[in-house]
């Protein structure tokens, strides 16, 4: 057994990837990522998922040391995202009599991805089919949205694991041993965000299994206290702030909304709140989305460029859209030498989202915040802070 490994029949044949340097083309993933996968030893014998193509031959060679000289009969496909099936082929060639076993679009998605030669081998189970492998039997729980349309999950009868897809998982590689709830949090809001209703609704199928370890495809295996992790990903997935606190979050081109941001941060911390400040065009911005999630409220400071936001605002206020976010209160502050019009445009895309309040009253700043603009700076202090 490796570090890794569930137990002694349940084998961890996963791969660290440090280096990655943008996981899905977009999100920073400074100690990379780690794909994984699992090999239930038994009579018969199970792989669950595969990696991405990146990482086949390692995999693989994993894959080989633990079944020795035996082949598998299945692999169980949970999510067909490239990351997770990249490698499909490549098994499939090297154990042809192994069949597939997926949900009905899994079997789809093997065709469009790899053709008639892989997906003939496609073998689809439906809600609460079970599939016995010896002593260890798995039971399909379909996921739907987390966060493909093919999604299931499998939980494992006899050691009580649930093998959970991209639910519960995390960026970071797992020799990087990275604390699990910052990174967990950061992935959650941005891969699974939009899909609150859909985890819900696999989070009420978990709640009727005794699960005594949950196997994700990134991130590590998580084992006592799972009441805390499924306590995150309920607060998540019902978009309820974690933490009483405010992201104050601007977008500058020249510095002066800036100044201005970090001043608003510091009248909310001599009211004694707790404030986290993002540089939108110098900080991770999945980070910031994250913190858009962690806290109760935000409080936005834009420039108005070329008549409408500063791009990096528009970014970030495009992702906070586009991953569900609701349910905040929201300051805003815009600064403009002539014909300022941030403020109206980041209320508009607000209001277009669900249950975003706007304070009042906004702080609207010609060029540079002045000592006559200190009451406007107090009063919306005042009103997020009620």
């Amino acid at each position: 057994m490796n570090q890794f490994d569930v137990s002694p029949a349940v084998r961890y044949a996963g791969v660290d990837d440090k280096a990655i340097d943008l996981f899905e083309g977009q999100y920073v993933v400074p100690n990379g990522i780690s794909y994984n996968s699992y090999v239930i030893l038994d009579e018969k014998i199970a792989v669950m998922d595969t990696v991405d193509a990146r990482a086949a031959q390692e995999w693989l060679a994993n894959v080989e040391a633990i079944l020795g000289d035996r082949a598998p009969d299945y692999l169980v496909v949970h999510h067909m995202e490239p990351d997770h099936s990249g490698s499909i082929a490549a098994l499939a060639e090297k154990y042809p009599q192994m069949r597939l076993v997926g949900s009905e679009k899994t079997a789809a998605f093997l065709r469009q991805f790899f053709g008639e030669a892989v997906a003939s081998a496609a073998v689809t189970v439906k809600e609460g089919e079970t599939l016995p492998l010896g002593a260890h039997e798995l039971s399909f729980y379909m996921a739907p949205m987390i966060h493909w349309p093919e999604v299931m999950v499998s939980y494992e009868r006899s050691e009580r694991l649930l093998f959970s897809a991209d639910a519960f998982g995390t960026f970071g590689a797992l020799s990087a041993d990275t604390p699990w709830l910052d990174e967990a949090r950061r992935y959650y809001c941005n891969i699974v965000g939009k899909y609150g209703a859909q985890v819900q609704a696999l989070l009420k199928k978990a709640a009727a299994l005794d699960i005594a370890a949950l196997c994700p495809l990134h991130g590590p295996v998580l084992r006592g206290d799972l009441g805390y992790y499924l306590e995150k990903y309920d607060l998540w997935s019902r978009y309820v702030p974690e933490t009483k606190g405010v992201l104050v979050a601007y977008a500058s081109p020249h510095g002066h909304t800036a100044a201005a941001a970090r001043h608003m941060a510091a009248l909310l911390e001599s009211r004694g709140e707790t404030v986290a400040v993002a540089d939108l065009a110098r900080c991770d911005l999945a980070g910031a989305v994250a913190d858009a999630f962690r806290f109760d409220r935000l409080v936005l400071a834009c420039a108005t460029y070329d008549g409408g936001m500063f791009p990096p605002m528009e970014r970030f206020l495009t992702h906070l859209k586009s991953k569900g976010l609701r349910g905040r209160r929201v300051g805003l502050i815009e600064n403009g030498t002539w014909a300022p019009a941030a403020a109206k445009l980041m209320r508009a895309v607000l209001e277009s989202m669900k249950d975003m309040a706007v304070c009042e009253p906004s702080v609207s700043l010609r060029s540079a915040e002045q000592p006559a603009d200190a009451e406007a700076m107090e009063r919306l202090t005042t009103a997020i802070c009620e």
